[in-house]
């Protein structure tokens, strides 16, 4: 079931994505008097073969368009009459050019319908996060809530981390929210750092220009930095059914408050003395209202016994900031295009080498893990936002087969005043749609074998 709900929300967002990008193309070409054969959300054929297994799970003929459902799930296209695209129909551009046609189109009104899809993803982007923002506002911890540090894990200890240390600043500057110390000022800059305290000192600690690529991997077992303070103050909450914890007779609303006699301050406490007891059994000094009492648990292998922690004092320090309409609309508006910007610096830390492409590009199952496998429309929506700023900004790339790559063609033809060779932009079209297909083939191997 959480996986139908995972590859339902991935559906959902890449038809609302695509399907508004393509409408995009449309709705621009039908404005300048341009007849669109097709508009299709998936291929109706085997990508990037146009003449292989041709079928739609749904189509319906509209005017001079036939709108339809394709079965191959990637993408979606807009067949627009007279242009080279996905179809490679080169038999329709081998006849003489109709007046409805792309290609007997002023220079500036096919640049704008090339440009329509980017628009529409960047409007739909920058609309969504205008309601997030005015809807939600903020809700964030200070970085104040740290006071008494931070708990690290195993990537944080190899650059020079410990438990307990106070973050004061990051590169330099103070910081307002807790989640900054893992932001893309952070990930993506290059020669970043913390200024922390400990023992009374301050200390300057470097950060490796790759820890983006080891965030990813320490997610998968223990985390670099927890993403909530160090805290003293926990008590049990929901007991696990059936487990060490309630067969050892742990309520809810207990506080722990030793481990084998040895008393412990903070919940990082309790997770390491369960951590050295793996498989093993453990007196557990515990705090039921006024009465102290002593419970025997067993602890699995991962260094657990079944119970969630609640944090009553952590829970009373999360700050909420809302906006107003106007409000919104300029920070919603940053924030949209903060994804693109961030797109901008990941591709350069590529590029210079500092993180690996294959680590960086996630495809169809990364998506979907971030999608989660809960529904949450905070969630799915605020991903459905940065996914269509990702979008405009991949599409305007100058890659042939890419709206970028055609955009690049019309403004060659502006400036030189004749357009390319039509033989040039059918093998531009061919490798362009060879290279999306074998980084498609890598970003799917990438996500499922390297990740």
């Amino acid at each position: 079931m959480d996986t139908l709900i995972m590859i339902a929300q991935v559906l959902l967002g890449l038809s609302i994505l695509v399907g508004l990008h393509e409408w995009g193309h449309y709705i621009a070409a039908r404005i300048f008097g341009i007849r669109v054969e097709k508009f299709y959300i998936f291929f109706d054929f085997l990508f990037p073969m146009p003449n292989v297994a041709n079928f739609a799970l749904w189509k319906k003929k509209k005017g001079d368009t036939e709108f339809g459902l394709g079965w191959f799930p990637l993408g979606g296209y807009v067949k627009i009459a007279g242009m080279m695209d996905e179809s490679m129909d080169k038999a329709a551009l081998a006849q003489p050019p109709q007046p409805w046609e792309f290609r007997a189109k002023p220079a500036w009104q096919r640049l704008i319908v090339m440009l329509g899809g980017i628009i529409v993803n960047l409007i739909l982007g920058v609309i969504i996060f205008i309601v997030l923002t005015f809807v939600n506002g903020d809700s964030y911890l200070p970085a104040s809530a740290a006071r008494d540090g931070i708990v690290v894990g195993e990537m944080g200890k190899k650059i020079g981390l410990q438990t307990g240390d106070k973050v004061l600043n990051i590169n330099g500057k103070p910081y307002e929210k807790f989640l900054d110390l893992i932001s893309p000022d952070v990930l993506l800059t290059s020669n970043a750092y913390y200024t922390i305290e400990r023992n009374g000192k301050q200390i300057r600690i470097d950060l490796p220009n790759d820890l983006l690529e080891h965030l990813s991997d320490f997610r998968k077992n223990q985390s670099f930095i927890s993403l909530t303070p160090r805290q003293r103050n926990f008590i049990v909450g929901e007991v696990q059914s059936k487990s060490f914890a309630e067969k050892a007779g742990l309520q809810k609303g207990d506080k722990i408050t030793a481990v084998n006699g040895e008393k412990i301050t903070f919940f990082d406490e309790l997770q390491s003395k369960l951590a050295e007891n793996k498989l093993k059994s453990v007196e557990l000094t515990i705090l039921r209202g006024n009465q102290e009492l002593k419970l025997t648990s067993q602890v699995t292998d991962e260094g657990r016994i079944g119970f969630a922690p609640v944090f009553p004092d952590l829970e009373k320090l999360y700050q909420k900031q809302d906006y107003t309409l106007a409000q919104s609309i300029g920070i919603g508006t940053v924030r949209a295009f903060g994804v693109i910007f961030d797109n901008v610096r990941a591709f350069g830390k590529i590029f210079r080498g500092e993180i690996s492409f294959s680590k960086s590009v996630g495809g169809p199952v990364s998506i979907g893990k971030m999608y989660g496998s809960k529904w949450d429309w905070t969630r799915f929506w605020t991903l459905t936002g940065m996914l269509s700023m990702v979008l405009a900004f991949m599409n305007f790339l100058p890659i042939p087969a890419l709206d970028g790559g055609h955009v690049i063609f019309l403004l060659y033809e502006m400036i030189a005043r004749k357009p390319a060779p039509e033989k040039v932009l059918e093998v531009a079209q061919q490798i362009g749609m060879i290279l999306l297909l074998a980084l498609m083939a890598f970003v799917l191997f990438a996500d499922i074998f390297l990740k």
